[in-house]
């Protein structure tokens, strides 16, 4: 996946697709699912960005925040609309939303390491119009509620390769996705492991597909598909 325009994590992202020895929800359990994990990756990072100033990895790289920026521009999405970033990571897409004009943004992540490299780039880049937390979004705090917009690329997907009962963690999501997000609000998922059929079935409550996003696609042995889903549901 690395080789296309949304290629951005290279072996983490090819993992996060593995399928070969499918559990019973279709997925092979993986540390690339533990908080454990996430906390290593991201204290590296932070390391990384205290020596050398790199930001780290753009979770599906560039174009896939374009992508979504985009989106929100051809629907006028007001400037001053609440947004949320699930898994937020580095921060960066939290950044490219404040360059572009949002005002009311928030990241959340469940690892105090990203949330503290999330800062120190935020930081960085000057800014102070963006609302930090260490948050776990299957166990949310009673203070997030009420946006106009959910955005995640790869939290779900990493929720779905959780050791430990993916199928209700993903459940859960679901039930948070709906209590933080506005009637009518939209919430905009990037995926390399959920099909849009799959995403449609799995988001069927409470929830109506609004748009499918243009992806690239790839060709293998004469046939053709897209590596990464992009779809915006609308809360009912």
């Amino acid at each position: 996946m690395s080789s296309d325009a949304d290629g951005g994590s290279g072996a983490e992202v090819a993992a996060l697709s593995d399928k070969d020895s499918p559990g019973e929800d279709g997925f092979v359990p993986s540390a690339l699912g533990t908080r454990e994990h996430w906390d290593a990756v991201y204290e590296r990072e932070l390391q990384t960005f205290r020596e050398f100033g790199d930001t780290g990895e753009i979770w599906f790289g560039e174009e896939s925040m374009n992508r979504l920026i985009r989106w929100m521009q051809k629907h006028k999405i007001p400037l001053d609309a609440s947004v949320l970033d699930i898994g937020t990571g580095n921060g960066v897409f939290l950044v490219e939303l404040a360059k572009f004009g949002f005002s009311d943004i928030t990241g959340i992540d469940y690892s105090p390491s990203a949330i503290q490299l999330s800062g120190s780039v935020i930081e960085k880049e000057g800014l102070s119009n963006i609302k930090l937390k260490v948050e776990d979004f299957l166990n949310l705090s009673t203070q997030l509620s009420g946006f106009h917009i959910c955005i995640d690329k790869g939290t779900f997907d990493a929720i779905s390769l959780n050791p430990d009962n993916a199928i209700e963690k993903r459940k859960q999501y679901v039930k948070s996705l709906s209590r933080v997000l506005k009637v009518k609000g939209f919430f905009l998922i990037t995926s390399c492991n959920w099909t849009k059929e799959e995403l449609l079935n799995e988001f069927s409550e409470g929830f109506e597909l609004f748009e499918e996003l243009p992806t690239p696609k790839f060709s293998f042995g004469g046939r053709s598909g897209n590596s990464v889903a992009a779809l915006v549901f609308q809360k009912m």
